[in-house]
C-alpha cells in the first residue's frame, strides 16, 4: 500500500476512543515507519467516543475525498433504553431522570417507529462537536452554559426496531448524513413520554463502503509496521 501518495483505509473503531484518536494514532506510526515528519490523514465522518464501527480514514492525496466520503448516507445499528435519560443523549453522562415504561403498548412503539421514516428536521444534542461561534457545542455544555442549536435536515430511509428487550430497544437505521442518533433515540423518547437514552451505536456503512471490509486499528498498525 502506498499511504504516502494516498490510501483510503476503513477502521472499526474502538469503543472509548474519539475519530481524532485514530487519525493521529495511523498518522504517528506512518511518520515513524516512513521516516517523515508529514503525512496529510483526516477521516471522513466523525463518530463519538461511545460508539464503534467504521471509521473511513484517508491519507494522502486521497484526503480531498473526504467531503465526498462524508456526504455518504450512513447506517447504524445499536440499543436505546426506555425510561431514563442523561444530558448527552448517552451514558458519556450520568442519568438524571428515571420514568415509568409500564404504560408503553408494542403499537405505541411502532406508531413512533413509523413516524421517523422520511425527511425532517432535527436539533443535535447539546453535547456534540456542533461547530457554534467557532467552538464545539459540547465546550459549552460541559462549562454548563445553555446554547440554542439550529435544527438540521435530515432524512432517514429506514428505521427497523426489536423490542423483544423492552425497556431496552434495539434498532437499525439508514439515514442521510449529518444524522444524529444520539438525537433519534432522545426524541423516540420523548415521542413516547417516556424519555430516552443510547446506549450502544456501532456504524455498519457508509456509502458503498462496509464494517465488514474493516480492521481493527492493531491490524492497520501492523500492516503499516510490515511495509518495505
Amino acid at each position: 500500500m502506498d499511504f504516502l501518495s494516498g490510501e483510503t483505509i476503513l477502521v472499526d473503531k474502538p469503543y472509548g476512543w474519539t475519530s481524532f484518536d485514530v487519525v493521529n494514532k495511523i498518522r504517528w506510526n506512518l511518520k515513524q515507519k516512513l521516516k517523515i515528519k508529514k503525512i496529510k490523514v483526516g477521516h471522513a465522518g466523525t463518530l463519538d467516543p461511545l460508539a464503534t464501527g467504521l471509521l473511513v480514514i484517508c491519507t494522502g492525496k486521497h484526503t480531498k475525498k473526504i467531503a465526498q466520503l462524508t456526504g455518504a448516507p450512513k447506517s447504524y445499528t445499536g440499543t436505546i433504553l426506555l425510561g431514563k435519560t442523561t444530558p448527552s443523549f448517552d451514558l458519556e453522562t450520568a442519568y438524571d431522570s428515571d420514568q415509568d415504561t409500564s404504560h408503553i403498548k408494542s403499537e405505541q412503539i411502532e406508531k413512533v417507529r413509523a413516524e421517523f421514516i422520511g425527511v425532517q428536521q432535527q436539533t443535535p444534542p447539546l453535547y456534540s462537536a456542533k461547530q457554534i461561534d467557532g467552538k464545539r457545542a459540547y465546550d459549552y455544555a460541559r462549562a454548563g452554559k445553555n446554547i440554542e442549536l439550529i435544527s438540521n435536515e435530515i432524512e432517514i430511509t429506514s428505521f427497523e426496531i426489536n423490542a423483544n428487550r423492552f425497556p431496552e430497544i434495539d434498532f437499525s437505521i439508514h439515514c442521510s448524513k449529518g444524522t444524529y442518533i444520539r438525537s433519534v433515540a432522545a426524541d423516540f423518547g420523548k415521542k413516547l413520554g417516556c424519555g430516552a437514552t443510547l446506549t450502544t451505536l456501532r456504524r455498519t456503512a457508509s456509502g458503498t463502503l462496509s464494517l465488514k471490509d474493516a480492521k481493527s486499528v492493531e491490524e492497520w498498525l501492523q500492516m503499516i509496521q510490515a511495509l518495505e
